[in-house]
C-alpha cells in the first residue's frame, strides 16, 4: 500500500490558513528559583586555633584551624608573615598557600621568631572573610657551648654558651 501511495501525486494545499495565537510565557521566576537551588553560598570565616604544644621546631610550625558550619569548601588559603615592629621590611612579605586540609606545616622559617597567621575558605561561589589572626612562635635554636670557657672542680662546673637567635630567649634548661 505504501508503494501505491507514493506513486500518487498528492496536492497538499490548504484551503484556509491556520491561525496561531502568539503567547509569551514568563519563566523568570522559575529560572530564579532553579538558580537559587543550584547555588551554594560562599563559606563562613574559619576559626584558627592557637599554637599547640610541640607544634614548632626551629624552622617549622604546624598551624591548625576549623570550620564551624556545614559550608562546602574546596580549599583553604593560608596566609602568614613574620611579626615585626618595623614599618616596612623585605621580611614582612606576606606568604599565601593553598591547602586542602584544615592544617598545614610551614617550613623554612626563622628560629625563635613570631609569625602571624590567618586563613580563608574557598568554594565555587567565592572566598570567605579571613579568620582572626593568630601568632605562632618557632622554637629557639640550640645554644652554642663555648668549650674553651668550661671550668670545673670537685663540687662545681662552669659552662658558658651563647644564643644563635636574633630575638632574646626567655630561659635555658641545663641538663647534667
Amino acid at each position: 500500500r505504501l508503494e501505491e501511495f507514493l506513486k500518487k501525486e498528492v496536492d497538499l494545499e490548504l484551503s484556509t490558513l491556520p491561525e496561531f495565537e502568539e503567547r509569551v510565557i514568563d519563566f523568570s521566576e522559575v529560572e530564579e528559583l532553579m538558580n537559587s537551588i543550584n547555588t551554594i553560598p560562599a563559606p563562613c570565616a574559619p576559626v584558627i586555633n592557637p599554637q599547640a604544644p610541640n607544634a614548632a621546631t626551629g624552622t617549622s610550625l604546624r598551624v591548625c584551624w576549623g570550620l564551624f558550619s556545614d559550608d562546602t569548601v574546596e580549599c583553604y588559603q593560608l596566609c602568614y608573615k613574620p611579626v615585626s615592629n618595623e614599618r616596612r621590611s623585605d621580611e614582612q612579605a606576606e606568604h599565601t598557600l593553598k591547602v586542602k586540609e584544615t592544617y598545614c606545616t610551614i617550613t623554612n622559617l626563622l628560629p625563635n621568631t613570631q609569625y602571624e597567621f590567618w586563613v580563608s575558605a574557598l568554594n565555587a561561589s567565592g572566598i570567605s572573610p579571613p579568620s582572626e589572626r593568630a601568632v605562632y612562635v618557632t622554637a629557639p635554636s640550640p645554644p652554642i657551648i663555648k668549650s674553651k670557657k668550661i671550668r670545673s672542680c670537685e663540687n662545681a662546673a662552669l659552662v658558658c654558651w651563647e644564643s644563635r637567635d636574633i630575638n632574646p630567649v626567655d630561659s635555658y634548661m641545663v641538663e647534667l
